[in-house]
This record gives structure tokens, sequence and C-alpha cells, in this order.
């Protein structure tokens, strides 16, 4: 009879305490993401130097969208084409030196690409947000630029652009988009980097050309920043 006594004595003890564990459903901070597509409209700054010549494209205003899937879960897939004007400088390779660089002028660029991204949280926004980390691989293609004759072309470049960035839910399908990008490709620079300007030769010690040497290429990194808002749908 003691012993039973005892038992329910610690039952009834034992539920106040158990009431004390985590956050009653109501005022958790962990809320589910609706699972399904998101379309995102985005906007952003697309930085960067555009190499040591500066004539790789860079600085100027970017704009698109993206379509993800499996958005409420802890790995995400996206697709996004975004479209800007940027900034590139002019390199001349056959005039005087005072006269070699020349800009910047505008270049036109498209982007395409696919990103996995990994959802920090999971399934779950805690306090309304959820973070992230991804990464994406790309195409750019460029306009032309009439005004440089060097030879020089940026053409169409395959990128890679590790991300980070978060999610902010306004509701159950509504949510603020920001995220910040390191977009890293390769530009190759033309033979004639490598000639003397007929208008100012150098000499073999003291040479003029662009380039000395047998080095054509470098790999740039441009910071891109994006801002968006999105919209969740079941397919």
């Amino acid at each position: 009879m003691i012993g039973l006594r005892t038992m329910v004595f610690c039952a009834l003890a034992a539920q106040p305490l158990s009431a004390q564990v985590g956050h009653p459903p109501g005022d958790s901070p962990y809320r589910d993401i609706r699972k399904g597509h998101t379309l995102t409209a985005v906007g952003g700054y697309f930085g960067g130097s555009g190499g040591r010549f500066n004539i790789g494209p860079h600085k100027g205003t970017v704009f698109g969208g993206r379509y993800d899937i499996r958005t409420g879960s802890t790995i995400q897939i996206g697709l996004g084409v975004s479209h800007g004007n940027l900034d590139r400088f002019i390199i001349d390779p056959f005039v005087q030196l005072v006269n070699r660089r020349s800009g910047p002028v505008k270049q036109s660029v498209t982007f395409a690409d696919i990103t996995v991204q990994l959802n920090v949280t999971g399934g779950k926004s805690w306090n309304r947000i959820a973070p992230f980390v991804g990464a994406g691989l790309g195409l750019a293609l460029a306009g032309g630029t009439p005004a440089d004759t060097s030879r020089y072309e940026f053409g169409r470049k395959f990128y890679v652009a590790p991300s980070a960035g978060f999610r902010f839910f306004l509701s159950d399908r509504l949510h603020l988009r920001g995220e910040a990008r390191a977009v890293f490709w390769k530009l190759n620079y033309p033979t004639t980097f490598q000639s003397e300007p007929p208008e100012e030769p150098g000499t073999p010690e003291d040479p003029n050309a662009v380039i000395v040497g047998d080095n054509l290429s470098e790999w740039t990194a441009s910071p891109w920043l994006q801002v968006g808002l999105g919209y969740a749908f079941s397919p």
C-alpha cells in the first residue's frame, strides 16, 4: 500500500516538471516551412574590379528571378536567371601608353545558374529566420563592345558561386531573401596584349606591351549581393 502511494505521489510531482520542458506549441520559435516550390524576384549589385586590367564586366545592378524546389527540406535546388548592364574598361594595345586605357563603358551580361542550397535549420524557421549556405554553377553570356578593337572578348564564361544568406518569413507563403555570393570566373586575354604598341614600342629591357610573358589568363572573384521577395506554392 505504501509503495502504491509513493508511486502515485512521484507521478503527480513529475507532471509540473515535464510541463516546464520545451515550449508550448503556440510559443515555439520554430515553425514549419511550407513544402513545395517557390518563385522569387531578385535584384542586387554585382561588384569586383574586372581583373588586373579592369576589362572584365563588373560594378552594376542586376535583376532577375529564381525558381526553387524542395523549399521545406534541408537540401533545396534553385534555378536562376538574371541580367544586368555592367561597367568595364577598354585596353588598347596599339596606341601610346597615355591613351591605352579608356572607359568605363557598359556591357550587358546574362547569368544563368543552378544552385544547391543547404538550409541550416532544415524544414523549419527560427523566429521566422531560415539561414542557408549554398554553391552554384552557372554560365555568363556577355554582349559585344564595339568600341573595343583590341580583340579582347569576354564571350561566354562558366562560373562557380559559393553563397550564404537567409530567408525571413513574412507569412506561410511570403518571404524576404538576402544572399551574398562570390562569383569566380576565368578571363582570357588576346595575344595582341603581348605585342609592342606601334605608336610607342618599348625595348627588350623596357617593354611597353600590356602583358610581358606568356600568362594570358586570370581567375577573378566578384562579390554579388542579392535581395528578393519569394512566394511559395504547391505544384
